[in-house]
């Protein structure tokens, strides 16, 4: 029996806080009032109008494979966020800080925990709750080697593991006026949506770790934001694949690749290819695999965009 894989799909290839709604507080029908007092009281109404909070990105969403966005209150610096040992991606400014957790596919609902270490303070824990969610199940059938290694895809696949888990490890110092927004990399049809648990040829699998968009071969993948290339490769289960990353631990993945156009350590503006869709790897038929991970954990790319 060969070893599941543990990450990206090698297989295949929101609380968060959008603002008060806006309060209805117009004029409605007023009794008899002289002008000026009708404009007064018009006056008064503007000003405590409330306005709509611009959006967040990522939204949070407290479930398996989703984001929570949690504050840290105020600090005259960055205070820094571990999960366990995993150092947190921290954004804001000395009025308030927000660290930004991403919650593995694999986690237990109910109570978790993150561990904050500010200056010329003692650490503390900040708790939040996991709430459970159902994913669907999706059934695909796809070539029988893809799924019965031989002994020697089996090597394959752990030898492409161990280079990936140093991959995924990447942590460098997130850009200062970063804006976590993403643009889908190519446009199409969502065709398989994160966190399916996936059954291959009838055998279960890891659940999907990514984002699935029907497009034609050679339809350019464009960076969802500006970043780095740290790996490029042909996986066994990924097919031609590129990782970028974009700073504070947050990475993103693109799969199934026919071209390349990138290369390790080429710097990308948001917008720019970086590769071509196609059909390679373990799949069923071109698309993009679009996976995001967030301090190692693999999670819901429709947390990062509009709509």
């Amino acid at each position: 029996m060969h070893t599941k894989p543990p990450f990206p799909d090698l297989s295949s290839s929101v609380l968060n806080r959008r603002g008060a709604v806006l309060g209805a507080l117009g004029l409605l029908a007023l009794p008899t009032m002289h002008a000026s007092a009708a404009t007064s009281a018009h006056a008064k109404t503007s000003k405590t109008k409330k306005q709509p909070a611009p959006d967040v990105w990522p939204h949070a969403s407290l479930v398996p494979g989703g984001v929570a966005r949690l504050s840290l209150g105020p600090s005259a610096t960055r205070p820094k966020a571990f999960a366990g040992d995993v150092p947190l991606l921290v954004l804001g400014d000395p009025i308030e800080w927000t660290a930004l957790v991403g919650i593995p596919l694999a986690a237990e609902p109910g109570e978790a925990s993150i561990a904050v270490r500010a200056e010329g303070k003692p650490e503390r824990q900040v708790a939040y709750t996991v709430a459970p969610k159902q994913y669907r199940e999706q059934r695909l059938t796809v070539a029988p080697r893809t799924v019965d290694l031989s002994p020697e895809d089996e090597a394959r696949y752990v030898k492409e593991r161990d280079h990936l888990t140093g991959v995924m490890a990447t942590l460098t110092d997130l850009r200062p006026d970063a804006a976590l927004q993403m643009r889908v990399p190519v446009p199409g049809r969502r065709s398989s949506s994160f966190g399916l648990r996936r059954v291959f040829n009838g055998q279960s699998r890891n659940p999907h770790s990514g984002m699935d968009i029907a497009a034609g071969t050679g339809t350019p993948v464009l960076a969802p934001l500006p970043g780095k290339v740290i790996d490029t490769g042909d996986y066994f289960f990924n097919g031609g694949t590129v990782w970028m990353d974009h700073g504070g631990g947050l990475l993103t993945m693109y799969c199934h690749l026919s071209r390349v156009d990138v290369k390790v350590g080429d710097v990308l503006k948001t917008g720019e290819a970086l590769a071509a869709v196609g059909a390679t790897g373990r799949v069923t038929g071109p698309h993009l695999h679009w996976s995001v991970m967030l301090n190692r954990a693999m999670v819901d790319p429709a947390l990062f965009i509009a709509g």
